[in-house]
């Protein structure tokens, strides 16, 4: 099966909280760390996904979900993968 993977920056708040949501809720996922201010092959592959750079990003391979906002991430982690 393949794993959700979150694209995020450390030092994004919007992104601590869906790294603490899903370490709370035991969730699986790949991390795609990035720093918005550099450029790095794994920036590039976010915005090849998502058209922009924008996180947290949310990529769920198996479903063909692309998504960005915190909230929405949370709600949807939670509603497809919430034990």
């Amino acid at each position: 099966r393949t794993m959700i993977q979150l694209y995020f920056d450390p030092g994004c708040p919007y992104c601590v909280r869906v790294l603490d949501h899903l370490a709370k809720r035991q969730i699986p996922f790949e991390r795609k760390q990035i720093s918005l201010g550099s450029d790095s092959e794994t920036r590039r592959e976010l915005v090849a996904l998502g058209g922009r750079s924008q996180v947290p990003f949310l990529h769920d391979p198996e479903r063909g979900v692309r998504m960005y906002e915190s909230l929405d991430i949370i709600a949807y982690v939670d509603r497809h993968y919430g034990k």
